[in-house]
Parts: structure tokens; C-alpha cells; sequence
């Protein structure tokens, strides 16, 4: 099985699609305001929003991860396009460098990079 796509819901489409193209993903469906559909710069995987007249930004339900390879120059780079983080690149316990930052809905985004430990942890069953 590989992730086809993660869909997230949005009060403003019209806020969140810039808001992921700055994170390099390339909208390949527009049909705002209600929904939209866009292509991760790597791999096959796709990511979609969709209009909600109502949403519950207490809710931290929705978390999406987008590795990157070179995380310390990919948060630069957000930083330069104005992006706020809530935590810098960091080394954490098990083996992933994360950084965290919220998309305008409140949605919660972690970039990461894991290389090898991402599905292969040294505690991995076996």
C-alpha cells in the first residue's frame, strides 16, 4: 500500500492553497472555492483540501508529514516566504529531525526527515 493523498478541510481555500504551494506542492486541480488538489514535489503522493463552512481549530486530529530531504535549507527557505514555525528543525527521540508549523486552519504540519529510520527504526518488529 502507498498514501495516495490526505485530504484536509479548510475555511479558505483561497488562504490555504498558497499557503501549500509555498511549501512546494503544484496544484493540479482548481476548483475553488470548494475544493483543490495538489501534487507533492516528490514521489507519487497527492494532497487535497476541501471547503468546510465550520471548522473546529481546537481539534488536532490532522497531522500531515512531508519529508524533505534537506530539511535545514527547506525551512529556510519557508522562513524567507514569510512561513511562521512552531518549532525549528529538531532531532527527536526516535531518529526523525522535525519541524512544525500550522496551516491557516489550524492544521498541524510537521517536515521531517527520517532517511533510513522512517520505516526501518532500529526497534522495528521483526
Amino acid at each position: 500500500m502507498n498514501l495516495n493523498q490526505i485530504t484536509v478541510p479548510s475555511s479558505s481555500l483561497e488562504r490555504a492553497v498558497p499557503f501549500y504551494q509555498k511549501l512546494g506542492l503544484k496544484l493540479i486541480v482548481d476548483a475553488l472555492p470548494k475544493y483543490a488538489r495538489l501534487e507533492c514535489p516528490d514521489g507519487t503522493s497527492t494532497f487535497s483540501i476541501h471547503h468546510v463552512d465550520d471548522i473546529n481549530t481546537t481539534n488536532q486530529g490532522i497531522t500531515v508529514y512531508f519529508e524533505c530531504e534537506e530539511l535545514d535549507d527547506e525551512y529556510d527557505r519557508l522562513i524567507e516566504l514569510g512561513l511562521a514555525f512552531a518549532t525549528p528543525p529538531t532531532n527527536q527521540d526516535w531518529l526523525w529531525k522535525e519541524a512544525s508549523l500550522f496551516d491557516p486552519d489550524g492544521n498541524r504540519i510537521i517536515l521531517y526527515y527520517a532517511g533510513e529510520n522512517r520505516k526501518n527504526p532500529p526497534w522495528r518488529v521483526k
